[in-house]
């Protein structure tokens, strides 16, 4: 069910106050998006302008902000960056993996988001270096997706990797090798490893010894990896549930079930038991806890490893999950109009009248031309 209570009126009624009361400490990135995202679809900001030249009516179609940060953005982004992946995607089986971090290591990703690089390259090397041992002659190469989520279900801060590996690999001479088992204790182990080896090259080993060390000593299972076999259908369900989060804020609007102007109420499912947890917040700790998500600019949340990153030698020879004009169908209905037609059931370029609108030109700020509504 649509929620009634959205991010964007939150923000509206309590951005401003909440700015000056703590600015200086917010960094930049986050008021460039979260002003993008108030303005989003503002004629003022620029449009495309249709004309029907039978009734003489003007459509007016405003820009969008395309932030990261927007809800009605953040769904068009989503789409988009599934069909990507579905576009590479190999036709087998595919594992969903989620690797985690212990609670004393995250206020350090936290603290310097560069960091969140090693989160990426520690986890693909965890598959790759354990395929790579099983055979070394071989070396065999997987087909890897990762996606980054910095929050936990309750919004605070949890940077976390989801990843789509495939339950197969190319070798040097063997074009494709089933993988049918992925070891629990041997992946949470590695995982604490590999981890713990990049942070250390990254701080030095006197200042994260002490740290290294209490890691080992509290976590002797190796840090928690989720894997087992996946609960979807088809690699594409996997693909739009990693990347559900990757285009918007942290928290789906349809959660937020009540909102007063003052508290903002949401709720959220409990891993442990799957009991719904209400959590009720003053707005501005609300917005405290979505902007700690913003992502500094040009950093890249979904990466590709193995067979997906690169073209193998034996490439030609894998059958991909989607044939290809399957593909160029899905990037044609990624076009506005058509996005909208299949959403709601009609052409937004269609006139009242019947009559089909022509086209007149995009316009920005500034232009001769420019006359917003």
């Amino acid at each position: 069910m649509k929620s009634r209570f959205t991010i964007k009126q939150i923000f509206k009624d309590h951005w401003a106050p909440f700015l000056k009361a703590i600015g200086s400490n917010i960094r930049s990135v986050v008021k460039i998006e979260v002003e993008k995202m108030l303005n989003c679809g503002d004629c003022k900001n620029g449009y495309a302008l249709y004309f029907c030249d039978l009734c003489y009516r003007f459509l007016f179609v405003p820009f969008r902000c395309k932030s990261r940060f927007c809800n009605t953005c953040g769904v068009a982004y989503q789409s988009d960056r599934a069909d990507s992946i579905a576009a590479k995607l190999i036709n087998c089986r595919h594992r969903h993996i989620v690797f985690t971090i212990p609670q004393e290591l995250r206020f350090l990703f936290r603290k310097d988001r560069s960091l969140l690089d090693i989160l990426f390259k520690a986890s693909a090397q965890v598959i790759t270096d354990w395929l790579y041992e099983q055979n070394h002659k071989e070396s065999f190469t997987p087909g890897i997706v990762s996606c980054i989520h910095t929050f936990g279900r309750d919004l605070k801060w949890n940077p976390h990797i989801h990843m789509i590996v495939t339950e197969g690999a190319s070798g040097n001479t063997v074009i494709w090798r089933h993988i049918k088992f992925f070891p629990y204790k041997m992946l949470r182990k590695r995982w604490q490893t590999t981890l713990l080896c990049h942070l250390e090259q990254q701080f030095g080993k006197d200042y994260f010894r002490k740290l290294k060390n209490k890691m080992y000593s509290n976590n002797k299972d190796g840090f928690y990896v989720h894997a087992p076999p996946s609960k979807f259908n088809s690699p594409q369900l996997v693909a739009n549930y990693i990347t559900r989060y990757i285009g918007r804020p942290a928290i789906a609007q349809s959660r937020i079930f009540a909102y007063d102007g003052e508290t903002v109420s949401f709720w959220y499912e409990r891993h442990e038991d799957h009991k719904r947890q209400d959590v009720i917040l003053p707005a501005f700790e609300f917005i405290q806890r979505l902007i700690v998500h913003i992502h500094e600019k040009h950093f890249n949340t979904l990466r590709y490893y193995g067979l997906y990153a690169k073209k193998h030698k034996f490439s030609d020879k894998l059958h991909l999950l989607l044939p290809r004009h399957v593909v160029e169908n899905r990037r044609f209905c990624s076009r506005w109009a058509i996005r909208i037609e299949l959403s709601f059931g009609h052409d937004p370029t269609k006139c009242s009248c019947g009559n089909y609108m022509d086209f007149l030109g995009v316009f920005h700020p500034g232009d001769l031309a420019f006359m917003p509504p």
